[in-house]
């Protein structure tokens, strides 16, 4: 039930936004998506596995974001801040992603734990999120090897790729550091630029 499901996670966003997770029940949730209470149950299995879905969801959002930033330019250092200025715009704009980039999660928010859970849906997308939900190191890997694998060329030496990477990295980890501490004028787009332009490529 792919529209079910997407409709009860828009609901429990919907829902997070108006009270702390806590407080956020079940049968709200699926009033607000306009589905039973047991078809939750039967996508979900659990509160805790609605939160896991949830986070999974906005994790997949944040990195398809990335993928779409890095399509945006041809010139790879506007490609990579627009991938910083991304970052730093849906974290301003998202709390669950803000929490998944810092790991910084509030009372507000559900913290599922982020190693696997034990799983027994015959929901494929569930059995996904009781998977491994990403760490902010995982973030940072996933967004630096994704910059990579779209900036590095067919036939790029690999002391080149190595470069990139560092390069990849560094504009990630500037754009986390204005997550956690939103910059001034010009904002992450000219710490973006400036620390690239001192990066061999």
């Amino acid at each position: 039930m792919p529209a079910a499901r997407e409709s009860l996670l828009d609901a429990a966003y919907t829902a997070l936004a108006r009270r702390p997770w806590p407080a956020v029940r079940m049968v709200d949730v699926a009033a607000a998506a306009g589905v039973s209470r047991q078809t939750l149950y039967n996508e979900f299995g659990s509160k805790d596995g609605l939160a896991r879905a949830l986070v999974r969801r906005e994790a997949d959002g944040y990195l398809a974001g990335v993928d779409r930033a890095l399509a945006t330019h041809s010139d790879p250092r506007d490609r990579l801040t627009a991938t910083a200025e991304w970052t730093t715009s849906v974290a301003r704009e998202n709390s669950l992603v803000r929490a998944m980039l810092t790991g910084c999660w509030s009372e507000r928010l559900p913290s599922p734990a982020l190693s696997a859970v034990p799983s027994t849906s015959a929901v494929p997308a569930q059995r996904r999120a009781d998977g491994p939900l990403p760490s902010p190191g995982d973030f940072v890997s996933l967004v630096r090897d994704r910059a990579v694998s779209v900036l590095a060329g067919p036939g790029t030496p690999r002391s080149d790729t190595a470069d990139l990477a560092r390069s990849c990295e560094l504009a990630v980890r500037l754009a986390l550091s204005c997550v956690a501490a939103p910059p001034g004028d010009g904002g992450v787009a000219d710490l973006v630029r400036g620390a690239l332009q001192r990066q061999p490529g």
